[in-house]
């Protein structure tokens, strides 16, 4: 399979119109404009009956105590862990692509609605839900996608990988709500076929932040 989108280039910077924040000279970080990436694909084998999209950041700092912390960085060594910003499942077969702004243009406080979504597919929670949990303005249910938006004070430009995995089912065998790690465990039995393209993001402005 081979995966490209006209949003960004593979291992190129992510434009600030896809990200969930942008950096602010005064505020450190602002809400941006949240527009889902294009995405198309070719190339799947012919068995395919579905297709799932994840994107993930695979940089985000395992412990809080430094992040966007204005008197230090996030120290580049300090583990990382995964961070779904976007859980699209049951992707008709005959589809090769997804329109920049179809599934999510702007931020949506407490998040977008689902599981329900476009074209009978179904968009999981990305982890969003979870670091807004203890948010009395923010907190909620984020399905769908939701861009970047890492530390503003992080030592490391963060990657966002988005993979499209060819599955040998029509539907992802969960029911409800899900997030990432979920459908990742319920779809690798059924991976056909799979490809990716990252891109990379920072909120610093000592790395480049726009």
């Amino acid at each position: 399979m081979k995966l490209h989108s006209d949003s960004f280039s593979d291992q190129a910077v992510i434009p600030v119109r896809y990200a969930f924040g942008k950096y602010d000279a005064q505020n450190k970080v602002a809400l941006a404009d949240n527009i889902n990436p294009h995405l198309a694909w070719s190339q799947a084998p012919e068995p395919t009956q579905s297709f799932v999209i994840l994107c993930v950041d695979s940089d985000v700092p395992t412990q809080p105590d430094d992040v966007n912390q204005p008197d230090r960085e996030v120290p580049s060594d300090l583990p990382r862990t995964d961070f779904y910003h976007w859980v699209l499942v049951d992707v008709a077969p005959n589809i090769r692509e997804i329109a920049e702004g179809s599934y999510a243009q702007g931020i949506t406080p407490r998040g977008k609605s689902g599981p329900l979504s476009l074209d009978g597919t179904r968009q999981g929670l990305n982890d969003f839900t979870q670091w807004f949990a203890h948010d009395h303005d923010m907190n909620g249910d984020y399905f769908g996608y939701d861009g970047p938006c890492p530390p503003w004070n992080d030592s490391l430009i963060h990657h966002y990988r988005f993979t499209v995995y060819a599955l040998d089912i029509d539907r992802v065998p969960l029911e409800g709500k899900f997030n990432g790690a979920q459908v990742l465990k319920a779809i690798t039995p059924h991976i056909l076929a799979q490809a990716s393209i990252t891109g990379t993001y920072t909120l610093n402005p000592r790395l480049g932040a726009a």
